[in-house]
């Protein structure tokens, strides 16, 4: 019972659940940085480089071995996908930029608040209540 208490209680913490909540929230974002990157930025780039679709560029290593009276793939052909790397790539340096972004946005806030003014020093007291002071303090040693 104690170890279930104790892992209950480590799954508990706030930092476990808020890595959770991060780990499914960035699953998500990457997919749809990825779906920028194929489908918005990728096409505009290939037709730039002359209408190239940059996942279906591969240096063929090994050509196919067909059946010659069925003319059906026998072996597949042994391929260097360099695209879909590019294509990775990215997708990496998108995803790097955002969350960059994120983080100074994040810290720029946290420099708002810490540039907040502090709240004001109490006001030096007056020659009166120094005087005051002075005298209360020797009427007790008079006592």
């Amino acid at each position: 019972m104690k170890i279930l208490d104790e892992f209950k209680a480590f799954a508990m913490r706030g930092n476990v659940v808020d890595m959770a909540v991060g780990v499914i929230i960035g699953g998500a974002f990457g997919k749809i940085v990825s779906s920028v990157v194929a489908d918005i930025i990728m096409p505009p780039i290939g037709l730039l480089v002359g209408g190239v679709n940059f996942t279906e560029l591969k240096w063929e290593l090994k050509e196919a071995v067909l059946d010659a009276t069925t003319n059906e793939v026998v072996t597949p052909a042994v391929t260097l996908n360099y695209g879909n790397f590019f294509q990775v790539v990215f997708d990496f340096l998108i995803v790097a930029i955002a969350v960059f972004m994120f983080v100074k946005l994040i810290n720029n806030m946290n420099k708002k608040k810490e540039e907040a003014p502090a709240p004001a020093a109490p006001p030096a007291p007056s020659k009166e209540e120094v005087l005051l002071t002075e005298i209360r303090d020797l009427l007790k040693e008079k006592k």
